[in-house]
């Protein structure tokens, strides 16, 4: 409550360097791995008897899109914790 601007500051430049930070790996992963690397993917490995870079278009980016969205609601935590931010009383 008793948060200078200054603080406020700091916590949404660490929020929007950890969203930045996930976009960009989701990014790779779905369209980097799903579309530009594709073929090299395709030709090097195989998940189950399936070319990497189809399972990575199919499944493997929607896997990761979940990962991520764990990742996130624990780096917020942490974030909102060393902030004081995120209490049920702040609202």
């Amino acid at each position: 409550m008793g948060e200078t601007s200054a603080d406020q500051g700091r916590y949404w430049t660490a929020n929007l360097k950890c969203v930045a930070a996930l976009l960009g790996v989701w990014f790779f992963v779905s369209f980097g791995c799903g579309i530009l690397f594709r073929e090299w993917l395709d030709e090097r490995f195989s998940v189950g008897g399936a070319p990497l870079g189809f399972w990575m278009a199919q499944q493997g980016s929607i896997i990761c899109f979940i990962i991520l969205l764990v990742v996130y609601a624990k780096l917020m935590n942490r974030l909102d914790a060393k902030h004081q931010h995120g209490g049920e009383g702040d609202r």
